[in-house]
């Protein structure tokens, strides 16, 4: 096997190139380096901090979407004070470094999270539903489609 001469240029592009690694502790869960979406893959300095952590929080809502059961839907805890959880209904991002969540509370009111880059701390959740007879809402899939296109 021949190893590969990369330029200084090639090297400092692939040591900037996002990665994605995981190890779990269930052997069933599928561990080691991700396959990111296109989009994830570009240059990491090409990104503001809001945009590259929206990014990258897509990747983690969609995956978390994809093991809850049909009755469940996709939230986020709070930590400190009675704030509880929101239902996550939309996600954006204001360039250089805010990142906003979109949902409703545990009473179904509007809510809103504006959080800089730098406080980010997200803990996603699984709630039940909120209609019975519709099927669960899943906003990762819409958000990392809406990021594919633009």
């Amino acid at each position: 096997m021949q190893d590969k001469i990369e330029t200084s240029a090639e090297a400092a592009e692939s040591a900037a190139l996002p990665r994605c690694y995981e190890v779990h502790a269930n052997s069933e869960v599928d561990s080691g380096s991700k396959e990111l979406p296109k989009p994830l893959q570009e240059p990491v300095e090409t990104k503001s901090p809001a945009r590259w952590a929206y990014e990258r929080l897509i990747l983690y809502i969609q995956n978390f979407e994809k093991t809850l059961d049909g009755d469940h839907e996709v939230a986020m805890g709070f930590t400190g004070g009675d704030t509880g959880v929101m239902r996550i209904e939309g996600m954006g991002y204001f360039d250089p470094d805010i990142i906003t969540f979109y949902g409703s509370d545990g009473g179904n009111a509007r809510s809103q999270l504006v959080q800089h880059v730098s406080q980010l701390n997200v803990m996603l959740r699984a709630l039940p539903k909120s209609i019975d007879d519709k099927p669960a809402n899943r906003i990762g899939f819409r958000l990392a489609a809406d990021l594919e296109e633009n």
